[in-house]
């Protein structure tokens, strides 16, 4: 299976300007790019879709480029948004698209031997030219009435307008295209569907300035099987930045994949072959309850964007907080992300210690602490995965891990977290 047939059977092609042509020019390495524009501190999962089929082109040995967009960042993409973007100043810019090249390296090779991967920023050819130059030698090439038919500007003019700073994207981002085209031989822009009109226009200024051609290939915007935005978690949205979304909350967030989303995404995410994707869809069918397929995206997205051992005891903890792991095993900082969700209550001193019944209550687990007890009762009440007996069991100082946190359950998955207040 070619690299097109690929793409097709993981659900990652859209729309090509002639697939016979891009098909036949893949026959030989070719130089792609695809763009990141510095909106934020950190790449989210919704950027691993066009990463990683970057990351799919370069393995099939073609030459790949991600391009940090330090000056498209600066203006904003009108598409999709119903409103002005608000434009970040030229030094917060400037910090996340450096961060965007560390977060980038990442996941593309740079040091392969025949093809590596380069990584470039537009400010470079954008900020040594001046306004008249961009009028003048860029401007005059674009059809303000087709810039006009562009989906995600018609649909601004029809409600409170666009600014020209977002009208100008596309001449911009087409300029970025042209660039590449004469200064690396880059012929493919890659991008998702929403970008088609931005890359078809990136396509006819090569044509207009150079007499060259070149493709464009778009990726289908990845959703949900339920409707909801892919890439958000309790509305939140999911960061490749271990400090802005945990390991464990990373984690989390592909086991807690839908059962009608989880063989899709392991198609777009994963590097297994489709023999190994379709046994675990075969699994799944079978008996989705074991949550193999769950198991096998989470450990591979986790490893790949935070590396094994981060992945290992992230694992650890999971299994540790439902009962099949020992907590005082995991270091600190793991399992203080593994309870950052939890229902909890607090308390101020290790000196006064209320029951096991009242704390499970005062965390909201059950309704009542006549409920906790019962819970006793019927043998289902755990501190840090020890059942308990009494009711009037109280926790002691040597319960709480790192002196800050017991971890109270009842039955097989409530759980609750008791943690000490830092002292001001």
């Amino acid at each position: 299976m070619n690299l097109l047939e690929d793409l097709k059977w993981r659900g990652l092609f859209a729309q090509s300007t002639d697939e016979n042509a891009l098909k036949e020019a893949l026959s030989k390495p070719i130089t792609l790019y695809v763009g990141f524009d510095p909106t934020a501190s950190s790449l989210g999962v919704g950027n691993l879709v066009v990463l990683l089929v970057l990351r799919r082109f370069q393995l099939a040995g073609h030459h790949p480029i991600a391009l940090v967009g330090g000056a498209t960042g600066l203006v904003g993409d009108p598409s999709g948004k119903n409103e002005e973007r608000s434009l970040n100043n030229t030094d917060v810019v400037e910090q996340w698209a450096g961060r965007f090249r560390e977060q980038l390296s990442q996941y593309l090779d740079f040091e392969a031997p025949t093809n590596p991967a380069r990584i470039v920023n537009n400010l470079d050819w954008t900020a040594p030219m001046s306004a008249i130059e961009f009028l003048r030698d860029i401007g005059k090439h674009f059809s303000v009435n087709q810039m006009l038919a562009k989906e995600s500007v018609s649909a601004r003019l029809e409600g409170g307008g666009i600014s020209y700073t977002e009208f100008s994207y596309q001449v911009l981002q087409s300029l970025d295209f042209l660039e590449l085209y004469k200064r690396l031989n880059c012929t493919l822009q890659v991008g998702g569907s929403d970008q088609w009109g931005n890359i078809v226009a990136g396509l006819d200024l090569i044509r207009r300035v150079e007499g060259g051609s070149a493709h464009a290939l778009t990726i289908p915007l990845l959703a949900k099987a339920d409707g909801t935005k892919f890439g958000k978690t309790a509305g939140s949205n999911v960061w490749l930045d271990p400090e802005m979304t945990s390991p464990y909350a990373f984690y989390q967030y592909w086991i807690a994949t839908e059962d009608k989303d989880v063989i899709n995404f392991l198609k777009v995410f994963s590097f297994a072959s489709h023999d190994e994707i379709s046994h675990l869809e075969k699994l799944h069918s079978e008996n989705p309850a074991a949550r193999d397929a769950h198991r096998a995206l989470a450990r591979e997205l986790t490893t790949m964007v935070h590396g094994a051992q981060t992945c290992e005891r992230v694992e650890a903890a999971s299994r540790a907080l439902f009962g099949q792991g020992e907590l005082k095993d995991l270091d600190e900082a793991t399992l203080e992300s593994a309870l950052a969700e939890l229902p909890r209550a607090t308390i101020t001193s290790l000196d006064d210690i209320p029951t096991w019944v009242g704390l499970i209550a005062a965390a909201g687990v059950v309704d009542s602490k006549s409920a906790a007890r019962r819970v006793v009762k019927d043998g289902g009440a755990y501190l840090n995965n020890v059942k308990i007996a009494g009711e009037d069991f109280t926790l002691s100082a040597d319960d709480f891990l790192f002196n800050r946190f017991a971890v109270l359950r009842k039955g097989k998955r409530d759980l609750a977290v008791v943690e000490v207040a830092k002292k001001p």
